[in-house]
């Protein structure tokens, strides 16, 4: 191989790399952030939502083949938007 296709190779692998750790950083945040949420007696949302982002994470089946993250990091960012938001909501102590 040529040193050109050689460098290509590794920096792919390096960019991979950092999209899954990014999306494993999101999910460790969306698993944190539910807990956070029931451990404060807050709701946390539908169900299906949190754990329909866990299963599209988990799952080799996506939207974009798995070497690429992104849709993935989408998928987690919109569980955590909506879990924040439910919270955000139903603040106790706030203002009806």
């Amino acid at each position: 191989m040529e040193t050109t296709t050689v460098v290509l190779v590794i920096a792919a692998l390096v960019l991979a790399t950092a999209v899954l750790a990014a999306a494993a950083a999101l999910l460790v945040r969306l698993v944190r952030t539910r807990r956070g949420l029931r451990r404060a007696g807050l709701p946390t949302g539908p169900r299906w939502v949190f754990w329909g982002a866990v299963l599209y994470f988990v799952l080799p089946t996506d939207l974009v083949p798995d070497p690429v993250y992104l849709d993935d990091i989408g998928v987690l960012l919109l569980a955590l938007r909506t879990l924040r938001g439910r919270a955000e909501v139903a603040r106790p102590g706030d203002p009806v």
